[in-house]
């Protein structure tokens, strides 16, 4: 379906945090064809028989430098190659069904995720404000001010560092 539900932003939540820094080393939980596979049918309920490995993860990466702003939007019209959507109406409503190459779905998912999050309301797909993580967010907040992608984890830890600055700072 093209358009926004809550379990596309799971999926392309899930895709961006797929090389989480783990000990301070960037680690891709997508490196091999395999693990390709086995994260698309763990991710997907109505996963495609073929994926394009490769399409997939310069999908994540050009998505990773849209959402930090460090590369461009039009990097990711490679994943809609092929791809189209066709309308039906059902129970007095237009639905839309994408068609295309199976292999090229997952990646094509991802892109009109992030579309339909980046049509909302602006900034609320973000990376993490920790320097030293890796991972993105989706702030659903009333403020839209969630900076961290776990309270408990980065979170606190900027919030310990800040106090133990200002703590050094007085003395």
């Amino acid at each position: 379906m093209v358009g926004q539900s809550s379990r596309d932003e799971a999926y392309l939540l899930a895709l961006l945090n797929t090389t989480p820094t783990v000990d301070g080393a960037r680690r891709d939980q997508l490196a091999d064809d395999g693990a390709v596979r086995d994260w698309v049918r763990r991710h997907l309920t109505d996963p495609p028989s073929r994926v394009d490995p490769g399409l997939l993860r310069a999908t994540r990466d050009a998505l990773q430098h849209t959402v930090r702003a460090t590369g461009e939007p039009d990097a990711l019209a490679a994943a809609l190659a092929g791809i189209s959507a066709r309308p039906a109406l059902a129970g007095g409503a237009v639905t839309w069904t994408l068609t295309g190459p199976a292999e090229r779905m997952p990646a094509a998912r991802a892109v009109l995720a992030w579309d339909a999050l980046a049509a909302g309301p602006p900034g609320r797909l973000r990376a993490c404000a920790n320097d030293e993580c890796s991972l993105f967010l989706v702030d659903h907040s009333k403020s839209n001010n969630a900076r961290w992608c776990s309270m408990a984890v980065c979170g606190n830890r900027m919030k310990a560092r800040r106090h133990y600055t200002r703590r050094a700072a007085q003395g």
